[in-house]
């Protein structure tokens, strides 16, 4: 069998599921989480070799807690009071339930929480398109840092690889910064697969892994004979081979 790692870069995927597959309970987005990621192990093989789950690791930041001013609701708005506040702890809370689930958090940076308007928004500003007036709420999202996620998930991609405790690492994400402990990971003869959930990938960033697979065919919380085929059948998840 194929000992294989799968790693989640928790920002990205909280988000993409959420276009994905709408809005949901922390216990449901959890749950959903959970069924996604092993559909890469009961529904794929590599060649004729089953595939066996050493572990999840997913990696993120606690939410916000700061209170942040609103420039157009000219406002404090508290986020340890917002409904997203609780709603991540509980989300956190549900995966540490899960089992092989190893939650990796980081933290956010010591830079003060801000809003950010829109880039396009700015643009028409600039332009003269648009006036202030025709500004919205949605038009702002709040703007901070994280750190250490990306180096709790470079030291684990390195010690996974170089003490030979697995054969395959599957990432979630749609970042590049992980490119380096990737190229160290394959030197170490390490099949490195990435997750984009569908998105599409530049061809410099297929060139430094092994191939990659998506499985958006379907919400992971429905029955797979509802969505039109059992577990295998059905929409084929996506999946490109890379030559090493």
């Amino acid at each position: 069998m194929t000992k294989t790692a799968i790693l989640v870069d928790g920002g990205f995927y909280r988000k993409r599921a959420a276009k994905l597959w709408g809005k949901k309970t922390p216990e449901e987005r959890a749950e959903e989480l959970n069924r996604y990621v092993f559909r890469h192990i009961l529904e794929k093989r590599d060649g004729h070799v089953r595939r066996e789950l050493y572990r999840i690791f997913y990696y993120d930041c606690p939410p916000v807690q700061s209170t942040v001013y609103h420039p157009l609701l000219k406002r404090n708005i508290d986020f340890g009071k917002e409904e997203t506040y609780r709603w991540t702890l509980d989300f956190f809370d549900a995966l540490k339930s899960k089992r092989k689930m190893a939650l990796r958090m980081g933290k956010l940076s010591d830079v003060r929480p801000h809003f950010m308007l829109d880039p396009e928004k700015v643009k028409k500003l600039c332009a003269g398109s648009i006036t202030v007036e025709d500004l919205t709420e949605r038009d702002f999202r709040i703007s901070f840092s994280q750190k250490g996620v990306d180096m709790r998930m470079g030291i684990d991609i390195s010690s996974l690889a170089y003490d030979g405790i697995v054969s395959q690492i599957i990432l979630v994400s749609g970042d590049s910064d992980f490119v380096p402990a990737a190229k160290a990971a394959r030197r170490k003869g390490i099949d490195f697969i990435l997750d984009p959930m569908g998105n599409s990938i530049s061809s410099d960033l297929m060139e430094h892994i092994d191939g990659k697979e998506s499985f958006t065919d379907r919400d992971p919380m429905r029955r797979a004979d509802a969505a039109g085929g059992s577990a295998g059948h059905g929409a084929a998840p996506d999946r490109e081979e890379m030559s090493a």
